[in-house]
């Protein structure tokens, strides 16, 4: 075994999108030059072509991968290291919406395995900036079939029978694949998801791409397999913040998301069985262990190493970070 690893930070990968603003750098501070817009930041990532690297100290310039297949179990747990070696399992991305997003869904692992020989993609938003009126799109407002959905599908009316909600920071919704779901106008959310690029696109308001001068592609015959038509009846996640406690927001099969909302000094001790990943979506903290140290801003993104053991949160000013754990 090696000493242990410092808590780990990467660069931030910035992804225009034809929905995408400016918050990215006017909230979160981070210059995305010379894209005209930036629609997503990637945080952590395995994703073929957007491997993370490592920001600085000791692992400085390494991809993630490659610190994976350094370090092993050291760095992503024994369990994690077990069932998927150096392919991390989980993608963190920070989401700029100055304009509706499509209406998509993804599909299931045996869906996504089948077709693209890849994970699905069952995911969480934590939003932490929203426009007033703003809204998001997830599920239908009412139980309906496959007949009923081919025939909204169309005649142009999708939204028409899908659940719209408003939104306010600190809001969270869970995603399982299968779920039909869009981020509307005016919000910015922290997004926690499989490791998967694969979306199906429903209803696009038809817009069109300015680069291509064509509305872009739908996937609806596709998505018609991945689609779960079953009732929700709660689709907004409760949870009761507490100050200086971590409560759970989201646990399912892939990840398990605390929220950490602390004022004063927050010592954390977790088994080595996986590591932990913390996004900063208020205020600003040092997370800290005895290798190391990193200052996470609001909208930054660090992870400790499951070799850790021990280590501290340690606010400026109150603070609220996620806290998640790969299942």
């Amino acid at each position: 075994m090696t000493d242990a690893l410092p808590p780990l930070r990467f660069k931030t990968q910035f992804k225009e999108r034809i929905w995408g603003g400016q918050r990215i750098r006017t909230l979160l501070g981070k210059d995305f030059s010379p894209l005209p817009n930036c629609g997503e930041t990637w945080e952590l990532s395995s994703v073929p072509g957007s491997v993370s690297q490592v920001e600085a100290g000791p692992l400085a310039g390494r991809s993630l991968i490659q610190a994976l297949e350094t370090y092993g179990a050291e760095l992503c747990g024994a369990r994690l290291w077990e069932t998927h070696g150096p392919q991390f399992p989980l993608l963190v991305k920070f989401l700029d919406a100055a304009d509706d997003l499509s209406i998509q869904v993804h599909p299931d692992d045996a869906l996504a395995q089948k077709r693209h020989g890849c994970a699905g993609k069952t995911e969480m938003w934590y939003v932490f900036a929203a426009d007033p009126g703003s809204r998001l799109i997830s599920g239908f407002r009412e139980p309906v079939d496959r007949a009923a959905y081919q025939k909204a599908i169309a005649e142009d009316r999708l939204p028409s029978i899908l659940q719209s909600h408003p939104i306010a920071p600190g809001d969270v919704f869970f995603l399982p694949a299968g779920r039909v779901h869009a981020i509307g106008k005016g919000i910015c959310l922290a997004e926690i998801q499989q490791s998967s690029d694969i979306t199906y696109r429903l209803f696009d308001y038809h817009r069109v791409d300015a680069k291509t001068g064509r509305e872009r592609e739908l996937h609806t015959d596709a998505a018609l397999d991945a689609t779960d038509f079953s009732p929700v009846a709660e689709l907004r996640t409760r949870y009761e913040p507490r100050l200086g406690e971590s409560v759970t927001l989201v646990r399912c099969s892939y990840f398990h998301t605390r929220l950490a909302w602390f004022d004063r000094p927050m010592p954390r001790t977790f088994d080595g069985s996986s590591c932990t990943i913390y996004i900063n979506v208020s205020g600003s903290a040092t997370v800290r262990n005895g290798a190391g140290s990193v200052d996470l801003a609001f909208g930054e993104c660090c992870l400790m190493p499951a070799h850790a053991g021990h280590w501290t949160l340690e606010p400026k000013g109150e603070t609220k970070l996620l806290e998640v754990r790969v299942e």
